[in-house]
């Protein structure tokens, strides 16, 4: 196994993380700023305002792009699967 093959491997993995937890991230860091805002112009200072709100950001987002995630998640497992024979 080559050096190049092994960065491209790991180059992979980290591109399909990027893919897959970025647009959890992205909604929660969305809601986070705004309920922070909002926090502060009614110096409601609550933990729970927080963290409920990303909660249910990050579930709609699993729940309406879970299917496309598993199959990115899939795809990217089943062609490490058939390259490391290859791998010597």
């Amino acid at each position: 196994m080559s050096d190049v093959q092994v960065l491209e491997i790991v180059k992979d993995a980290f591109m399909l993380a990027l893919k897959v937890a970025g647009p959890i991230l992205g909604v929660a860091l969305v809601i986070g700023v705004t309920v922070s805002i909002l926090q502060t112009i009614t110096q409601v200072q609550e933990m729970t305002l927080t963290f409920v709100p990303k909660l249910v950001g990050a579930g709609l987002i699993v729940l309406f792009g879970g299917r496309w995630m598993l199959s990115e998640l899939v795809t990217w497992a089943t062609r490490l699967w058939e390259i490391i024979p290859a791998l010597r």
